[in-house]
Protein backbone atom coordinates (compact mmCIF):
# COMPACT_ATOMS: atom_id res chain seq x y z
CA UNK A 1 0.00 0.00 0.00
CA UNK A 2 1.25 3.74 -1.07
CA UNK A 3 0.49 6.77 1.11
CA UNK A 4 1.67 9.31 -1.26
CA UNK A 5 1.90 13.52 0.70
CA UNK A 6 2.33 15.37 -2.60
CA UNK A 7 5.49 14.40 -3.89
CA UNK A 8 6.54 11.53 -1.09
CA UNK A 9 6.11 8.17 -1.95
CA UNK A 10 5.60 5.97 1.02
CA UNK A 11 5.25 2.36 1.30
CA UNK A 12 4.74 0.18 3.93
CA UNK A 13 8.42 -1.25 4.03
CA UNK A 14 10.08 2.26 3.96
CA UNK A 15 8.04 2.79 7.26
CA UNK A 16 8.40 -0.23 8.93
CA UNK A 17 12.22 0.13 8.49
CA UNK A 18 12.04 3.67 9.96
CA UNK A 19 9.85 1.95 12.62
CA UNK A 20 12.81 -0.55 13.36
CA UNK A 21 15.32 2.19 13.65
CA UNK A 22 13.60 4.47 15.91
CA UNK A 23 11.96 1.17 18.25
CA UNK A 24 14.35 1.97 21.53
CA UNK A 25 12.62 5.31 21.49
CA UNK A 26 9.11 4.21 21.65
CA UNK A 27 8.77 2.46 24.88
CA UNK A 28 5.42 1.10 25.75
CA UNK A 29 4.48 1.24 22.04
CA UNK A 30 2.87 -2.49 20.74
CA UNK A 31 1.90 -3.50 17.85
CA UNK A 32 -1.86 -4.28 17.83
CA UNK A 33 -2.42 -7.81 16.31
CA UNK A 34 -6.04 -7.15 15.94
CA UNK A 35 -5.67 -4.33 13.35
CA UNK A 36 -5.65 -5.35 9.38
CA UNK A 37 -3.07 -5.53 7.47
CA UNK A 38 -5.08 -5.11 4.12
CA UNK A 39 -4.66 -2.89 1.48
CA UNK A 40 -6.63 0.84 0.90
CA UNK A 41 -10.32 -0.13 0.06
CA UNK A 42 -11.15 0.88 -3.14
CA UNK A 43 -14.22 2.95 -2.25
CA UNK A 44 -11.65 5.17 0.25
CA UNK A 45 -10.20 8.35 -1.74
CA UNK A 46 -6.25 8.25 -2.19
CA UNK A 47 -4.93 10.63 0.24
CA UNK A 48 -4.17 14.30 -1.51
CA UNK A 49 -2.81 17.06 0.77
CA UNK A 50 -2.88 19.44 -2.12
CA UNK A 51 -6.77 19.36 -2.11
CA UNK A 52 -6.97 20.72 1.88
CA UNK A 53 -7.14 24.32 0.90
CA UNK A 54 -10.19 26.99 1.47
CA UNK A 55 -12.92 27.15 -0.77
CA UNK A 56 -12.00 28.83 -4.06
CA UNK A 57 -15.83 29.73 -4.67
CA UNK A 58 -15.73 33.23 -2.90
CA UNK A 59 -12.40 34.91 -4.14
CA UNK A 60 -11.73 33.20 -7.14
CA UNK A 61 -8.32 31.44 -6.81
CA UNK A 62 -7.23 28.14 -7.58
CA UNK A 63 -5.78 25.28 -5.58
CA UNK A 64 -1.84 25.46 -5.58
CA UNK A 65 0.41 22.05 -4.93
CA UNK A 66 2.32 21.70 -1.52
CA UNK A 67 5.78 21.33 -1.91
CA UNK A 68 7.24 18.02 -0.40
CA UNK A 69 6.93 17.11 3.40
CA UNK A 70 9.11 15.31 5.94
CA UNK A 71 7.19 13.90 8.59
CA UNK A 72 9.35 12.61 11.68
CA UNK A 73 8.09 9.68 13.84
CA UNK A 74 10.94 10.39 16.40
CA UNK A 75 8.27 11.19 19.16
CA UNK A 76 6.90 8.61 21.52
CA UNK A 77 3.31 7.60 22.08
CA UNK A 78 0.46 5.64 22.19
CA UNK A 79 -0.90 3.76 18.94
CA UNK A 80 -3.32 4.74 16.55
CA UNK A 81 -4.59 3.65 13.52
CA UNK A 82 -4.38 6.09 10.72
CA UNK A 83 -4.53 3.79 7.55
CA UNK A 84 -6.15 0.39 6.88
CA UNK A 85 -2.86 -1.35 7.83
CA UNK A 86 -0.04 0.09 9.74
CA UNK A 87 -0.26 1.42 13.12
CA UNK A 88 1.49 4.65 13.30
CA UNK A 89 2.03 6.70 16.38
CA UNK A 90 -0.67 9.09 17.63
CA UNK A 91 1.45 12.26 17.76
CA UNK A 92 2.98 13.47 14.96
CA UNK A 93 5.00 16.41 15.42
CA UNK A 94 6.91 18.60 13.11
CA UNK A 95 10.40 20.11 13.74
CA UNK A 96 10.43 24.10 13.59
CA UNK A 97 12.26 23.49 10.49
CA UNK A 98 10.08 21.20 8.53
CA UNK A 99 6.53 22.86 9.12
CA UNK A 100 3.87 22.58 6.42
CA UNK A 101 4.63 26.01 5.18
CA UNK A 102 3.75 25.71 1.40
CA UNK A 103 6.25 27.75 -0.45
CA UNK A 104 3.90 29.50 -3.40
CA UNK A 105 1.07 30.57 -1.25
CA UNK A 106 -0.58 33.72 -2.27
CA UNK A 107 -1.32 36.84 0.23
CA UNK A 108 -4.96 36.96 1.51
CA UNK A 109 -7.29 38.58 -0.54
CA UNK A 110 -9.12 42.33 0.31
CA UNK A 111 -12.26 40.75 0.99
CA UNK A 112 -10.48 38.21 3.42
CA UNK A 113 -8.57 41.28 5.16
CA UNK A 114 -11.91 43.27 5.61
CA UNK A 115 -13.84 40.31 7.08
CA UNK A 116 -10.74 40.05 9.96
CA UNK A 117 -10.61 43.87 10.61
CA UNK A 118 -14.47 43.56 11.16
CA UNK A 119 -14.05 40.31 13.37
CA UNK A 120 -12.06 42.69 15.15
CA UNK A 121 -13.91 45.06 16.15
CA UNK A 122 -17.07 43.27 16.60
CA UNK A 123 -14.85 40.85 18.95
CA UNK A 124 -13.55 44.38 20.79
CA UNK A 125 -16.94 45.71 20.88
CA UNK A 126 -18.57 42.65 22.53
CA UNK A 127 -15.88 42.29 25.30
CA UNK A 128 -16.39 45.82 25.99
CA UNK A 129 -20.42 45.83 26.60
CA UNK A 130 -20.23 42.41 27.82
CA UNK A 131 -17.51 44.28 30.64
CA UNK A 132 -19.84 46.48 30.79
CA UNK A 133 -23.36 44.66 31.77
CA UNK A 134 -21.11 42.86 34.24
CA UNK A 135 -19.93 45.86 36.08
CA UNK A 136 -23.15 47.35 36.49
CA UNK A 137 -25.09 43.80 37.59
CA UNK A 138 -22.23 43.56 40.08
CA UNK A 139 -23.03 47.28 41.59
CA UNK A 140 -26.80 46.55 41.76
CA UNK A 141 -26.17 43.45 43.68
CA UNK A 142 -24.22 45.16 46.33
CA UNK A 143 -25.94 45.35 48.80
CA UNK A 144 -27.16 49.56 50.23
CA UNK A 145 -26.78 48.51 53.97
CA UNK A 146 -22.98 48.19 54.08
CA UNK A 147 -22.18 51.72 54.36
CA UNK A 148 -24.18 54.85 53.97
CA UNK A 149 -21.63 56.30 51.34
CA UNK A 150 -23.23 53.71 48.68
CA UNK A 151 -26.20 54.78 49.71
CA UNK A 152 -25.72 58.57 48.94
CA UNK A 153 -23.66 57.44 46.15
CA UNK A 154 -27.12 55.58 44.69
CA UNK A 155 -29.02 58.48 45.52
CA UNK A 156 -26.63 60.92 43.53
CA UNK A 157 -27.13 58.75 40.44
CA UNK A 158 -31.02 58.46 40.65
CA UNK A 159 -31.07 62.24 40.61
CA UNK A 160 -29.07 62.42 37.68
CA UNK A 161 -31.06 60.23 35.99
CA UNK A 162 -34.36 62.10 36.30
CA UNK A 163 -33.42 65.60 36.02
CA UNK A 164 -34.76 64.92 32.62
CA UNK A 165 -38.29 65.17 31.75
CA UNK A 166 -37.87 62.42 29.60
CA UNK A 167 -35.39 60.01 29.30
CA UNK A 168 -34.63 57.21 26.58
CA UNK A 169 -35.52 54.51 29.43
CA UNK A 170 -38.98 56.56 29.25
CA UNK A 171 -39.29 56.59 25.20
CA UNK A 172 -39.30 52.47 25.60
CA UNK A 173 -41.42 52.34 28.15
CA UNK A 174 -43.44 54.23 25.93
CA UNK A 175 -43.79 52.03 22.96
CA UNK A 176 -45.88 49.71 25.26
CA UNK A 177 -48.45 52.07 25.19
CA UNK A 178 -48.63 51.76 21.27
CA UNK A 179 -50.49 48.47 21.71
CA UNK A 180 -53.85 50.43 22.37
CA UNK A 181 -53.74 51.47 18.01
CA UNK A 182 -53.75 47.56 17.63
CA UNK A 183 -56.61 45.84 19.23
CA UNK A 184 -56.58 42.42 20.17
CA UNK A 185 -58.44 39.95 17.95
CA UNK A 186 -62.39 40.60 18.33
CA UNK A 187 -63.59 36.97 17.62
CA UNK A 188 -60.49 35.86 19.56
CA UNK A 189 -61.24 38.17 22.82
CA UNK A 190 -64.58 36.88 22.55
CA UNK A 191 -64.18 33.43 22.56
CA UNK A 192 -61.63 33.51 25.18
CA UNK A 193 -63.94 35.90 27.54
CA UNK A 194 -67.01 33.01 26.66
CA UNK A 195 -64.24 30.18 28.37
CA UNK A 196 -63.64 32.57 31.13
CA UNK A 197 -66.92 33.29 32.46
CA UNK A 198 -68.44 29.72 32.33
CA UNK A 199 -64.70 28.49 33.86
CA UNK A 200 -65.39 31.30 36.82
CA UNK A 201 -68.98 30.24 36.96
CA UNK A 202 -68.15 26.88 37.42
CA UNK A 203 -66.00 27.74 40.53
CA UNK A 204 -68.67 29.93 42.14
CA UNK A 205 -70.65 27.25 41.96
CA UNK A 206 -68.36 24.68 43.35
CA UNK A 207 -67.39 27.48 46.38
CA UNK A 208 -71.36 28.43 47.14
CA UNK A 209 -72.31 24.29 46.96
CA UNK A 210 -69.55 24.01 49.47
CA UNK A 211 -70.40 26.96 51.86
CA UNK A 212 -74.04 25.93 51.74
CA UNK A 213 -72.73 22.30 53.28
CA UNK A 214 -70.38 23.63 55.25
CA UNK A 215 -73.14 25.97 57.29
CA UNK A 216 -76.27 23.38 57.40
CA UNK A 217 -74.28 21.07 59.23
CA UNK A 218 -73.24 23.81 61.93
CA UNK A 219 -76.34 25.71 62.13
CA UNK A 220 -78.40 24.18 64.28
CA UNK A 221 -81.51 26.61 64.98
CA UNK A 222 -84.67 26.74 63.42
CA UNK A 223 -85.44 25.95 59.46
CA UNK A 224 -86.90 29.55 58.40
CA UNK A 225 -84.14 31.22 60.20
CA UNK A 226 -81.23 29.01 58.74
CA UNK A 227 -82.68 30.03 55.36
CA UNK A 228 -82.82 33.64 56.01
CA UNK A 229 -79.47 33.58 57.69
CA UNK A 230 -78.52 31.83 54.03
CA UNK A 231 -80.17 33.14 52.26
CA UNK A 232 -79.08 36.79 52.98
CA UNK A 233 -75.70 36.81 51.96
CA UNK A 234 -73.22 39.23 49.89
CA UNK A 235 -71.08 37.31 47.86
CA UNK A 236 -67.44 39.18 46.88
CA UNK A 237 -64.13 38.44 45.00
CA UNK A 238 -61.03 39.26 46.96
CA UNK A 239 -57.56 39.31 46.97
CA UNK A 240 -54.87 39.64 49.60
CA UNK A 241 -52.31 42.53 49.24
CA UNK A 242 -49.25 41.10 49.45
CA UNK A 243 -45.66 41.53 47.60
CA UNK A 244 -45.60 37.91 47.34
CA UNK A 245 -46.63 36.76 44.17
CA UNK A 246 -47.88 33.13 45.09
CA UNK A 247 -50.13 34.91 47.90
CA UNK A 248 -51.47 37.85 45.75
CA UNK A 249 -52.52 35.64 42.89
CA UNK A 250 -54.53 33.23 45.43
CA UNK A 251 -58.37 33.18 44.05
CA UNK A 252 -60.71 34.03 46.94
CA UNK A 253 -64.23 34.37 47.28
CA UNK A 254 -66.15 35.78 50.52
CA UNK A 255 -69.92 35.70 51.96
CA UNK A 256 -71.24 38.71 54.17
CA UNK A 257 -74.00 37.29 55.99
CA UNK A 258 -76.19 40.35 56.75
CA UNK A 259 -78.64 38.57 59.58
CA UNK A 260 -75.56 37.50 61.48
CA UNK A 261 -73.21 40.20 60.53
CA UNK A 262 -70.99 37.28 59.98
CA UNK A 263 -68.32 36.91 57.16
CA UNK A 264 -66.41 33.57 55.69
CA UNK A 265 -64.09 33.58 53.14
CA UNK A 266 -62.98 30.51 50.97
CA UNK A 267 -59.97 30.03 48.55
CA UNK A 268 -60.65 28.20 44.96
CA UNK A 269 -57.60 25.26 44.93
CA UNK A 270 -56.68 23.30 41.92
CA UNK A 271 -55.06 19.94 42.65
CA UNK A 272 -53.35 18.87 39.54
CA UNK A 273 -55.42 18.74 36.06
CA UNK A 274 -58.50 17.33 37.23
CA UNK A 275 -59.28 18.06 40.88
CA UNK A 276 -60.47 21.28 42.50
CA UNK A 277 -61.92 21.90 45.56
CA UNK A 278 -63.11 24.94 47.98
CA UNK A 279 -60.90 25.23 51.20
CA UNK A 280 -62.40 27.77 54.17
CA UNK A 281 -59.51 30.90 54.24
CA UNK A 282 -61.09 32.64 56.81
CA UNK A 283 -63.91 30.35 59.28
CA UNK A 284 -66.99 31.89 59.63
CA UNK A 285 -67.71 34.58 62.55
CA UNK A 286 -68.18 38.39 63.67
CA UNK A 287 -65.25 39.97 62.74
CA UNK A 288 -63.86 43.56 63.28
CA UNK A 289 -61.57 45.88 61.60
CA UNK A 290 -57.66 46.38 62.88
CA UNK A 291 -56.71 48.80 60.71
CA UNK A 292 -57.26 52.42 59.97
CA UNK A 293 -60.26 54.70 61.47
CA UNK A 294 -62.06 52.02 62.27
CA UNK A 295 -59.98 49.70 64.02
CA UNK A 296 -61.98 47.63 66.78
CA UNK A 297 -65.42 48.56 64.82
CA UNK A 298 -67.37 45.84 63.63
CA UNK A 299 -68.34 45.01 60.34
CA UNK A 300 -71.48 46.06 58.67
CA UNK A 301 -72.71 46.03 55.02
CA UNK A 302 -71.44 49.46 54.15
CA UNK A 303 -68.36 48.26 54.20
CA UNK A 304 -68.21 46.20 51.49
CA UNK A 305 -67.22 47.84 47.80
CA UNK A 306 -65.49 47.10 45.03
CA UNK A 307 -61.29 48.96 46.72
CA UNK A 308 -62.30 48.19 50.28
CA UNK A 309 -59.65 46.48 52.76
CA UNK A 310 -60.88 43.91 55.08
CA UNK A 311 -58.30 43.11 57.96
CA UNK A 312 -57.71 40.14 59.88
CA UNK A 313 -55.14 39.25 62.62
CA UNK A 314 -52.95 36.18 61.20
CA UNK A 315 -52.80 34.40 65.24
CA UNK A 316 -56.87 34.13 65.05
CA UNK A 317 -56.32 32.04 61.71
CA UNK A 318 -54.32 29.33 62.04
CA UNK A 319 -55.19 27.53 59.10
CA UNK A 320 -53.37 30.07 56.78
CA UNK A 321 -50.10 29.51 54.65
CA UNK A 322 -46.77 30.00 56.32
CA UNK A 323 -46.05 32.63 54.11
CA UNK A 324 -49.04 34.87 55.64
CA UNK A 325 -48.93 34.29 59.07
CA UNK A 326 -45.17 35.65 58.75
CA UNK A 327 -46.89 39.35 59.20
CA UNK A 328 -49.34 40.27 61.99
CA UNK A 329 -51.90 41.40 60.06
CA UNK A 330 -53.50 40.33 56.80
CA UNK A 331 -55.40 42.86 54.64
CA UNK A 332 -57.74 41.63 51.93
CA UNK A 333 -59.14 43.87 49.16
CA UNK A 334 -62.30 43.43 47.23
CA UNK A 335 -61.87 43.49 43.67
CA UNK A 336 -65.67 42.40 42.77
CA UNK A 337 -69.01 42.30 44.03
CA UNK A 338 -72.49 41.46 43.87
CA UNK A 339 -74.24 44.52 43.11
CA UNK A 340 -77.73 43.84 42.38
CA UNK A 341 -77.38 41.71 45.82
CA UNK A 342 -76.05 44.78 47.63
CA UNK A 343 -78.27 47.53 46.42
CA UNK A 344 -81.43 44.71 47.78
CA UNK A 345 -79.49 44.24 50.88
CA UNK A 346 -79.41 48.18 51.43
CA UNK A 347 -82.86 48.60 50.82
CA UNK A 348 -84.34 45.88 53.66
CA UNK A 349 -81.23 46.53 55.85
CA UNK A 350 -80.70 50.18 57.42
CA UNK A 351 -77.58 50.42 59.29
CA UNK A 352 -77.19 53.58 61.32
CA UNK A 353 -73.65 55.48 60.78
CA UNK A 354 -71.00 55.60 62.65
CA UNK A 355 -69.56 59.15 62.16
CA UNK A 356 -66.88 58.14 60.18
CA UNK A 357 -67.61 59.04 56.84
CA UNK A 358 -67.07 62.61 57.12
CA UNK A 359 -63.57 61.94 58.10
CA UNK A 360 -62.91 59.46 55.37
CA UNK A 361 -63.88 62.10 52.87
CA UNK A 362 -61.67 64.33 54.15
CA UNK A 363 -58.85 62.01 54.10
CA UNK A 364 -59.29 61.07 50.46
CA UNK A 365 -59.47 64.44 49.78
CA UNK A 366 -55.95 65.20 50.92
CA UNK A 367 -54.84 62.16 49.21
CA UNK A 368 -56.02 63.73 45.83
CA UNK A 369 -54.52 67.18 46.47
CA UNK A 370 -50.97 64.99 46.69
CA UNK A 371 -51.97 63.41 43.64
CA UNK A 372 -53.09 66.07 41.32
CA UNK A 373 -49.56 67.86 42.09
CA UNK A 374 -47.64 64.78 41.33
CA UNK A 375 -49.51 64.01 37.72
CA UNK A 376 -48.17 66.24 35.82
CA UNK A 377 -44.14 64.83 36.94
CA UNK A 378 -45.46 61.64 35.80
CA UNK A 379 -47.45 61.99 32.77
CA UNK A 380 -44.39 60.57 30.98
CA UNK A 381 -42.34 59.23 32.98
CA UNK A 382 -44.66 57.23 35.43
CA UNK A 383 -42.91 53.70 34.54
CA UNK A 384 -39.16 55.34 35.40
CA UNK A 385 -40.18 56.87 38.49
CA UNK A 386 -42.80 54.21 39.75
CA UNK A 387 -40.42 51.45 39.26
CA UNK A 388 -37.45 52.96 40.70
CA UNK A 389 -39.21 54.16 43.83
CA UNK A 390 -40.38 50.99 44.64
CA UNK A 391 -36.77 49.52 43.82
CA UNK A 392 -35.14 52.42 46.13
CA UNK A 393 -38.02 51.28 48.90
CA UNK A 394 -37.04 47.70 49.02
CA UNK A 395 -33.19 48.65 49.11
CA UNK A 396 -33.99 50.32 52.53
CA UNK A 397 -36.09 48.08 53.92
CA UNK A 398 -33.85 46.20 55.91
CA UNK A 399 -36.27 44.27 57.59
CA UNK A 400 -37.77 43.12 55.00
CA UNK A 401 -41.41 43.60 56.79
CA UNK A 402 -42.29 46.76 54.23
CA UNK A 403 -42.23 49.36 57.00
CA UNK A 404 -40.13 52.67 56.29
CA UNK A 405 -39.52 55.74 58.49
CA UNK A 406 -40.53 59.23 58.07
CA UNK A 407 -37.38 60.30 56.80
CA UNK A 408 -36.56 57.27 54.44
CA UNK A 409 -39.78 58.20 52.55
CA UNK A 410 -38.95 62.41 52.99
CA UNK A 411 -35.12 61.21 51.60
CA UNK A 412 -37.13 59.33 48.51
CA UNK A 413 -39.55 61.61 47.47
CA UNK A 414 -36.39 64.21 47.09
CA UNK A 415 -34.19 62.02 45.41
CA UNK A 416 -37.16 61.11 42.89
CA UNK A 417 -37.45 65.08 42.73
CA UNK A 418 -41.48 64.62 43.48
CA UNK A 419 -42.47 68.21 45.24
CA UNK A 420 -45.07 67.35 48.19
CA UNK A 421 -45.22 71.02 50.16
CA UNK A 422 -44.37 70.28 53.94
CA UNK A 423 -47.67 70.64 55.19
CA UNK A 424 -49.34 68.50 52.98
CA UNK A 425 -46.93 65.43 53.55
CA UNK A 426 -47.64 66.66 57.20
CA UNK A 427 -51.06 65.73 56.85
CA UNK A 428 -50.71 62.45 54.81
CA UNK A 429 -48.23 61.74 57.61
CA UNK A 430 -50.54 61.94 60.70
CA UNK A 431 -53.40 60.23 58.23
CA UNK A 432 -50.82 57.03 57.52
CA UNK A 433 -49.41 56.42 60.88
CA UNK A 434 -52.03 55.97 62.45
CA UNK A 435 -50.28 53.33 65.06
CA UNK A 436 -48.40 56.34 66.10
CA UNK A 437 -44.81 53.88 65.49
CA UNK A 438 -43.38 56.16 63.31
CA UNK A 439 -43.25 53.49 60.41
CA UNK A 440 -45.78 53.17 57.16
CA UNK A 441 -46.30 50.22 55.06
CA UNK A 442 -44.42 51.49 51.95
CA UNK A 443 -47.06 50.37 49.37
CA UNK A 444 -49.57 51.92 51.10
CA UNK A 445 -47.42 55.24 50.73
CA UNK A 446 -47.55 55.22 47.25
CA UNK A 447 -51.04 54.42 46.92
CA UNK A 448 -51.59 57.28 49.14
CA UNK A 449 -49.13 59.78 46.65
CA UNK A 450 -49.95 58.26 43.46
CA UNK A 451 -53.03 56.62 43.45
CA UNK A 452 -53.50 53.35 41.92
CA UNK A 453 -55.19 51.56 38.74
CA UNK A 454 -58.67 50.14 39.55
CA UNK A 455 -59.29 46.35 40.23
CA UNK A 456 -60.76 45.62 36.88
CA UNK A 457 -57.32 46.52 35.52
CA UNK A 458 -55.63 44.50 38.22
CA UNK A 459 -57.78 41.35 37.38
CA UNK A 460 -56.13 41.15 34.08
CA UNK A 461 -52.35 42.23 35.34
CA UNK A 462 -52.82 39.03 37.76
CA UNK A 463 -54.28 37.03 34.82
CA UNK A 464 -50.84 37.94 33.14
CA UNK A 465 -48.49 36.96 36.09
CA UNK A 466 -50.33 33.59 36.61
CA UNK A 467 -49.46 32.68 32.76
CA UNK A 468 -45.98 33.54 33.26
CA UNK A 469 -45.90 32.16 36.73
CA UNK A 470 -47.38 28.96 36.48
CA UNK A 471 -45.65 26.80 39.20
CA UNK A 472 -46.57 29.71 41.45
CA UNK A 473 -43.16 30.34 43.16
CA UNK A 474 -43.84 34.18 43.51
CA UNK A 475 -41.03 35.31 40.61
CA UNK A 476 -40.53 34.58 36.86
CA UNK A 477 -37.52 34.38 35.54
CA UNK A 478 -36.04 36.52 33.02
CA UNK A 479 -35.98 33.45 30.09
CA UNK A 480 -39.47 32.53 30.59
CA UNK A 481 -40.58 36.26 30.16
CA UNK A 482 -38.77 36.85 26.70
CA UNK A 483 -40.17 33.33 25.96
CA UNK A 484 -43.99 34.25 26.83
CA UNK A 485 -43.48 38.25 25.59
CA UNK A 486 -44.88 38.89 22.42
CA UNK A 487 -44.41 41.51 19.79
CA UNK A 488 -45.95 40.51 16.73
CA UNK A 489 -48.60 42.58 17.31
CA UNK A 490 -46.86 45.51 17.74
CA UNK A 491 -47.80 48.73 15.89
CA UNK A 492 -43.96 49.71 14.80
CA UNK A 493 -43.70 46.05 13.92
CA UNK A 494 -46.56 45.39 11.54
CA UNK A 495 -45.42 48.89 9.80
CA UNK A 496 -41.90 47.36 9.45
CA UNK A 497 -40.42 50.58 11.52
CA UNK A 498 -39.00 48.26 14.26
CA UNK A 499 -38.21 44.58 14.10
CA UNK A 500 -40.01 41.67 17.09
CA UNK A 501 -36.19 41.34 18.61
CA UNK A 502 -36.08 45.10 19.21
CA UNK A 503 -39.91 45.26 20.57
CA UNK A 504 -39.02 42.84 22.61
CA UNK A 505 -35.77 44.03 24.18
CA UNK A 506 -36.96 47.70 25.00
CA UNK A 507 -38.99 46.00 27.20
CA UNK A 508 -37.22 43.85 28.99
CA UNK A 509 -34.72 46.61 29.55
CA UNK A 510 -37.28 48.81 31.16
CA UNK A 511 -38.74 45.88 32.91
CA UNK A 512 -34.86 44.82 33.93
CA UNK A 513 -34.39 48.43 35.16
CA UNK A 514 -37.14 47.72 38.10
CA UNK A 515 -35.81 44.76 39.48
CA UNK A 516 -33.52 44.16 43.04
CA UNK A 517 -32.14 40.53 40.60
CA UNK A 518 -31.41 40.80 37.08
CA UNK A 519 -32.52 37.56 36.15
CA UNK A 520 -36.10 37.11 37.87
CA UNK A 521 -38.93 39.40 38.49
CA UNK A 522 -40.92 39.31 41.28
CA UNK A 523 -44.48 40.14 41.38
CA UNK A 524 -44.18 43.61 42.95
CA UNK A 525 -41.80 44.54 40.67
CA UNK A 526 -44.03 43.07 37.56
CA UNK A 527 -47.13 45.39 39.08
CA UNK A 528 -44.78 48.57 39.64
CA UNK A 529 -43.80 48.64 35.93
CA UNK A 530 -47.55 48.10 34.48
CA UNK A 531 -48.93 50.33 37.34
CA UNK A 532 -46.83 53.44 35.62
CA UNK A 533 -47.85 52.37 32.41
CA UNK A 534 -51.38 52.39 33.33
CA UNK A 535 -50.86 56.13 34.91
CA UNK A 536 -50.87 57.57 31.22
CA UNK A 537 -53.56 55.10 29.76
CA UNK A 538 -57.22 56.92 30.94
CA UNK A 539 -59.56 53.91 29.14
CA UNK A 540 -59.80 50.84 31.05
CA UNK A 541 -60.29 48.68 27.59
CA UNK A 542 -57.10 50.11 26.19
CA UNK A 543 -55.19 49.19 29.30
CA UNK A 544 -56.52 45.36 28.45
CA UNK A 545 -55.57 45.73 25.01
CA UNK A 546 -51.66 46.03 26.08
CA UNK A 547 -52.05 43.28 28.17
CA UNK A 548 -53.59 40.69 25.70
CA UNK A 549 -51.50 41.82 22.45
CA UNK A 550 -48.20 41.53 25.10
CA UNK A 551 -49.25 37.93 26.61
CA UNK A 552 -52.05 36.54 24.87
CA UNK A 553 -54.41 36.31 27.74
Amino acid sequence: MNLEIKGVSVSRKSLTQQFSRNKKHMQGWRHRSWISNSPRPSDVPQLDLGRLVDSDDEDDSTSFPLSTVHINFEAPCLSSTISWGICLPSTLYLSNAQKIIPENLPSPTQKYKQKYQQYQIEIKEGYKRYSQINSEKNRLNISWQQSPKIIDKMNAQVEDQVKDDVTALDRKAFLQQCYTNSPFNLLQCQKRSEAEVVATEKKKRDIIEQVMIDQLCRIKTHSTLTENILLNKLQFDARILSRNGRDACRELMGFFFVHEKSLTIYEYRQFGTSRTNALPFIHKGIYSHQYGQRKGKQYLLQDFYVGANLTFLTSDHLSLPKSIKENPLIILRITHIDQLTLDSLRKNFVEDGDGLIEQEESDRSIFMNIQDLLKEKLHQSAVRILTGLGKYFRHLDKKGNGLLCKVDFEQALKVFQLEVPGKDFEDLWLILDISGNGQVDCGEFKRAIFGEMNEYRKTFLRKAYMKLDFTKTGSVSITNIKKCYCAKKHPHVISGCATEEEIKSSFIETLENACNHPHEVSYCEFEDYYEGLSFGISDDEDFINILRNSWGI
